[in-house]
């Protein structure tokens, strides 16, 4: 049965400020690029940009920063009528310094961020039946009301056969207790087919003291298959039956590595939407998340298809 859209991404939203001033220390910054952000966010656009149909479903400030952050995701062509409003709450903002190639201090507000004010009651009026996949993020899990409403939503694509992703999204500052975040993830992924994560959050998702016990741990959870993103050295998927697929990095220059695991993200699932094998659709991933760490910015920065293949091809194919 045909679905209206390829992917629904559900939670995080922010603006981002991203220093103008590349190299100079935070406390020499004089001025900032205002961008939008936010793990699902930026996903949402980034799909969007490589040719699927994309919706979000995410919560705004009754303010103006929460109108320019819709004029954005609206002007990108994102479905926004499943983005609520949340009266009385702040759309969250990022500030971020940039000092490639390994420096990026990075600050939230997301005091009372609407976001996190998200309920079972507005996941019923999203259209996750009519969803090829569902992307769920970490951050959506770091408070109540969003975070039953997040594992009420994945519940619910499990029931009418909507794929789910949970991109691990670990952000220490978010949360109280890193453990709290492991305990949390653990009891979310028998809700999700596919998950995606770093090193690091791979290990603070199952308390795990190495790399391969963490991935086996993920692998117990989740119904499909762990992607593990490597930056530099590429990523790999491992897949529930035993089988593991490495993708090769694409040699870039960085400026910015914020943005590039959602940039990943957004390339590895139109391949996997387009039914390559595991080992091609991460390294459409790979491929995207190398051209965003060369931009400033995360969602207004995202390639657009051509682009990605243009990129792809000028580095050796698949």
């Amino acid at each position: 049965m045909a679905r209206t859209y390829d992917v629904l991404c559900v939670g995080r939203v922010s603006i981002d400020l991203y220093a103008n001033d590349i190299g100079a220390p935070f406390e020499e910054i004089t001025g900032f690029a205002a961008l939008v952000g936010g793990c699902p966010t930026n996903i949402s656009v980034g799909t969007r940009r490589l040719g699927l149909k994309s919706a979000l479903m995410t919560a705004l400030g009754d303010d103006k920063v929460g109108d320019f952050v819709l004029h954005f995701l609206k002007k990108e062509g994102v479905d926004t009528r499943y983005t609520l409003t949340k009266p009385g709450r702040r759309t969250p903002a990022v500030l971020l310094g940039i000092q490639p190639p390994d420096h990026f201090p990075l600050i939230y507000y997301r005091d009372n961020a609407p976001d996190n004010d998200m309920t079972i009651d507005d996941v019923l009026t999203a259209p996750i039946a009519d969803t090829r996949l569902l992307l769920i993020s970490g951050t959506g899990l770091s408070k109540e009301p969003s975070r039953s409403a997040t594992q009420y939503a994945a519940e619910l694509a499990g029931s009418v056969g909507t794929e789910v992703v949970l991109d691990i999204d670990y952000r220490a500052d978010l949360w109280h207790d890193p453990r709290a975040f492991g305990v949390t993830v653990r009891a979310t992924l028998p809700l999700v087919d596919i998950v995606i994560g770093t090193e690091t959050e791979i290990r603070v998702a199952t308390d795990a003291d190495s790399t391969e016990t963490a991935i086996a741990r993920l692998l117990q959870g989740v119904r499909r298959a762990v992607v593990f993103k490597q930056g530099e050295d590429g990523s790999t998927v491992y897949t529930k039956d035993g089988q593991v697929y490495p993708a090769r990095p694409f040699r870039v220059t960085v400026l910015n590595v914020l943005g590039a695991g959602d940039a990943f993200a957004s390339g590895f699932l139109y391949g996997h939407l387009q039914g390559w094998d595991w080992g091609k659709a991460a390294r459409m991933g790979n491929a995207t998340g190398a051209i965003v760490v060369t931009r400033q910015g995360c969602a207004n920065d995202m390639p657009t298809l051509a682009e990605t293949l243009a990129f792809i091809d000028g580095q050796g194919g698949f």
